[in-house]
């Protein structure tokens, strides 16, 4: 099978252009695109990894979503908005999978399951909304709300990045010096103390054994933390290991306080943006749960589905679980009674959001001067093991 860029003809000459996946041949594209009213003009076949030529951001996708949705609400067809969604992008994948959700609604697929090939790309909640839009008649609006949705989270995420720049750079700063100390320092004063017969206290030996080993054996090292690295990431794709730190990242000292309300915002803001367009209390929960990647949640949800069903109100549900903040308790309490209840949520993740910006400038106000002054240790007992040999040796020559 194989992969043709194609430009047709339809029943009223206008002129479109798109990309047909898995397809023998361009004889096969000619049937296919005349079942759909089309006239083949011309096809050039492309290579069948276009689809893995350029990385497609969540700006992208976000942009994508509301101009999907203003063409929706406009009343033009979904064939026509992704027609033209596709000439307007100029990212090589993001055109090869917007031909491809045309292809699949034009075989008579839902948008939903036109999407799900591309789970990756457009995440959980989407098709979440998509699937609510289509099955509620109000698609455009479920394309708002969800571009609205990743914009947020995308703001949130960009926040908490750029917040902890600075420690992650003090961090990288302090393992060049350190590298510039083992590779260029260290063996200088290896020699000279080899020519002096001094011998190495335990410290000064263990940072010659490291230079020695960057820099005879780095073939060796470069292997073993590659390893190391792959090793990590298969092992927290174990469920009972990724359970755990999961866990842990719930209450690891120091930033506890941080991911629990990440976690929670993240959680409760899909939850109330599903049941604002109409889904279900459980099925909601249930995309909620998978959107926001943490197993303690979806462990949760999971019970709060059970106890919703069991006639019990959210805010009663909620209240079982101390890792959601008493405001929010209350906020969706008061939003049952009045029937608003994704209204009020919604502020209350408004205020979560503001004080995930508190949190985090608290804290690096508190990791700062912590990270200088680890920096400062961690160099100055290397220079120490450096210099301790020189220490001994005058002591004798005294």
């Amino acid at each position: 099978m194989a992969i043709y860029e194609y430009t047709v003809v339809d029943q009223n000459q206008n002129t479109f252009s798109g990309i047909y996946t898995d397809i023998d041949g361009i004889r096969s594209l000619r049937k296919e695109l005349a079942k759909m009213g089309y006239t083949l003009l011309k096809a050039k076949r492309k290579a069948d990894l276009v689809k893995k030529q350029t990385r497609i951001s969540r700006a992208e996708v976000v942009a994508f979503t509301y101009e999907f949705a203003g063409m929706c609400s406009a009343g033009v067809s979904i064939s026509q908005c992704l027609e033209t969604l596709h000439q307007q992008t100029n990212n090589s994948s993001f055109k090869y999978i917007i031909s491809d959700i045309k292809q699949s609604i034009e075989k008579g697929s839902t948008l939903k399951d036109a999407f799900e090939g591309h789970r990756k790309i457009f995440s959980d909640f989407l098709l979440g909304m998509v699937e609510a839009g289509e099955s509620s008649g109000r698609l455009s609006e479920s394309l708002e709300v969800s571009a609205n949705y990743l914009e947020k989270q995308a703001e949130l995420k960009r926040k908490v990045r750029s917040a902890f720049a600075y420690p992650i750079m003090v961090g990288i700063v302090c393992l060049v010096v350190i590298a510039g100390l083992v590779i260029f320092v260290v063996p200088v004063f290896s020699n000279i103390y080899q020519q002096l017969h001094v011998s190495l206290p335990g410290p000064t030996q263990a940072l010659v054994n490291m230079s020695f080993l960057i820099r005879r054996r780095w073939w060796a090292v470069i292997p073993a933390a590659v390893g190391f690295v792959f090793g990590l990431r298969y092992l927290l794709k174990n469920p009972r290991v990724k359970a755990e730190w999961d866990v842990f990242k719930l209450n690891m000292p120091v930033f506890a306080r941080l991911n629990r309300t990440v976690v929670v915002a993240h959680f409760i803001r899909t939850f109330a943006m599903l049941v604002s367009t109409g889904v279900s209390l459980g099925r909601a929960l249930q995309v909620a749960s998978q959107v926001v990647h943490n197993s303690k949640i979806s462990q949760i949800a999971n019970r709060l589905q059970e106890s919703i069903e069991s006639g019990n109100s959210v805010a009663a549900s909620l209240r079982n679980y101390d890792i959601f903040p008493p405001m929010i308790v209350r906020l969706a309490s008061s939003g049952e009674e009045a029937g608003i209840l994704s209204e009020m949520l919604n502020k209350g993740v408004d205020f979560l959001e503001r004080d995930i910006d508190r949190v985090v400038n608290a804290l690096i106000a508190k990791l700062e001067p912590a990270m200088t002054i680890i920096m400062g240790i961690i160099v100055g007992f290397a220079l120490i093991a450096v210099y301790l040999p020189m220490f001994d040796y005058m002591s004798h020559l005294k």
